[in-house]
């Protein structure tokens, strides 16, 4: 907000009655107790829920009676006013915490802005394991009707599940059909050939596309053809994908709309899944992977469709940097938290959109086994890459696949470990990402020997990663003796891809120190000449420059 919306913001705000639920204002002059903050924070959480708004707050720097702007020194410094998020974070259901935090610089003193979010749909929020609530400015524990209430909006109406009154079969997609009825049929082998006799609406009422014949959102969503979308307006039937450089700028983008079920593929399509080429498990000569495991993309994007809240208006992305693939959906993480996920291994109790759910099941999507997530995970550890990272705050769930190596102590404490539980990698990869960790948590790993330090400044352990002595022998094997041509060229090919047009020095200092030892400085100059020239003429790369100031480019 600028300081022109937030001015106008507190103007809304004193203005409104005396005894308002969803807002509170304190004077806090220098501090402020942490432990009430935090039971404010449950209370008009819950509240805002409970009246359909989208957010309460709490309004530091302004006298409760009269409404006086007094100012606030609570946390000062925004560093420190930041971490509250944080610390508030560690302490609710689902670690949800501050939508934001707004400063507002006024003649009569500064004004702090706490935003809190609504309570998600069916989860009440909890203070250390407390609901609170309010009785007209009075702060109290949540009575047990107000729990039951938000518990149900849960349960409530299905917005997946609603007819589109005037939609048609011809608003579907026929290709997008046909994709439905074969992913249908291997589903269910079983009724291959009573299908052979079922017409395009009575498919469709089988699979739980449609009710009594009637068109719902969901069919719209996974099958309707691109122009249909109005029919569930003001929702979006929306996947954008950006692909984005090292810096950050953004190089090419594409928007998909429904038929989901072909947008998968199509955003599939156009996501690179480079080769990562690295020295994997206890040996050290070369292995190549893919970045991505086709299986942990299409789950990822599936989930998003699946799990999207469409009544919020906005749309699923996809963004791809060099090494990690981000996905975006709008809405709470029902489950809870994926450590409850990856501990339980079983599907959630509840679902958002519950026919969308059994559709996209019916049509070989998702499966309803509580799996998938579980599989991702799998996958990770297999490349001994980092762990999907699930950041859930502020009613989206943010989801980030590395695909790369980001530390190798990380990777060498899972080769040398095969019997860690997914939970124990799950905290590893905390210590690698320098994520905090409760007290039990790191008392988990130290007693296995694998993590040392203080709190705040973890690392893994030196005595879980000392080099073996065949690791030794391979390392000065291959310091002596390299790795074959084939190697090479991979590398020049994915430098020139990166950091196009690429130079003789820039190729020169990526293999310099990559060839063996035995070669003198003149012959790596050679061998590197002789990599260059074997790519030219296989019709690889070209010299968009000159002999003396080369300049490469991939044909």
């Amino acid at each position: 907000m600028t300081q022109a919306d937030l001015e106008r913001k507190l103007q809304q705000l004193r203005s409104l009655p005396g005894e308002t639920e969803i807002v509170e204002f304190k004077e806090a002059n220098n501090q402020y107790d942490f432990g009430k903050l935090g039971k404010y924070f449950s209370a008009l959480s819950n509240e805002a829920n409970l009246k359909n708004q989208q957010s309460g707050w709490l309004i530091f720097g302004i006298a409760d009676k009269g409404k006086r702007i007094v100012g606030t020194k609570f946390r000062f410094n925004r560093v420190d006013l930041d971490h509250l998020k944080g610390e508030i974070a560690n302490k609710t259901t689902n670690r949800i915490t501050f939508l934001e935090i707004y400063e507002l610089q006024l003649s009569e003193g500064r004004v702090v802005f706490f935003q809190i979010p609504a309570a998600p749909r069916g989860i009440p929020i909890a203070w250390e394991g407390h609901y609170y609530g309010r009785d007209g400015e009075d702060l109290g524990p949540l009575n047990i009707e107000e729990i039951e209430r938000i518990r149900a909006g849960a349960t409530g109406e299905d917005w997946s599940k609603e007819v589109c009154p005037d939609a048609r079969l011809v608003d579907l997609d026929p290709k997008a059909l046909e994709v439905a009825k074969r992913n249908f049929r291997s589903k269910n082998p079983h009724l291959a050939a009573e299908m052979t006799n079922w017409d395009d609406l009575t498919f469709l009422n089988k699979a739980k596309l449609s009710i009594r014949g009637q068109i719902t959102r969901s069919a719209i969503l996974l099958l309707g053809r691109p122009e249909a979308e109005h029919f569930i307006s003001p929702a979006i039937a929306r996947i954008t994908w950006v692909l984005k450089d090292s810096n950050g700028i953004e190089r090419d983008y594409a928007h998909f709309n429904c038929p989901f079920l072909l947008a998968v593929d199509a955003v599939y399509a156009k996501l690179r899944n480079l080769k990562y080429r690295y020295l994997k498990g206890e040996t050290l000569f070369p292995e190549e992977v893919d970045q991505y495991e086709p299986y942990t993309i299409r789950e990822a994007l599936n989930n998003c469709i699946a799990h999207q809240d469409y009544r919020a208006s906005g749309k699923i992305s996809v963004v791809e940097r060099d090494d990690e693939l981000v996905f975006t959906n709008l809405g709470s993480f029902l489950p809870g938290s994926v450590e409850e996920v990856i501990r339980a291994d079983s599907p959630p109790a509840l679902y958002r959109n519950q026919f969308l759910v059994q559709a996209m099941v019916n049509l070989k999507m998702i499966d309803t086994i509580g799996s998938g997530i579980k599989k991702m995970f799998q996958y990770q550890r297999e490349r001994f890459f980092p762990m999907p990272d699930y950041d859930t705050k502020q009613n989206i769930v943010k989801l980030t696949i590395t695909g790369k190596v980001l530390d190798m102590d990380y990777a060498r404490v899972l080769v040398r470990n095969p019997n860690l539980s997914l939970e124990e990698i799950m905290l590893l990869d905390k210590v690698q990402r320098q994520k905090p960790m409760n007290d039990n948590e790191a008392k988990r790993l130290k007693n296995r020997g694998l993590i040392e330090g203080r709190k705040h400044s973890y690392h893994i352990s030196a005595v879980a990663v000392q080099p073996t002595a065949d690791e030794i022998l391979q390392a000065q094997y291959i310091h002596h003796k390299g790795f074959d041509d084939d190697h090479y060229r991979n590398l020049i090919i994915e430098y020139i891809k990166k950091f196009s047009p690429a130079s003789r020095k820039g190729i020169n200092q990526l293999l310099i120190s990559k060839l063996p030892d035995i070669l003198s400085d003149a012959q790596k100059q050679n061998k590197i000449r002789n990599l260059l020239s074997s790519l030219r003429e296989a019709g690889k790369i070209k010299n968009d420059g000159s002999d003396r100031k080369p300049s490469w480019v991939i044909t």
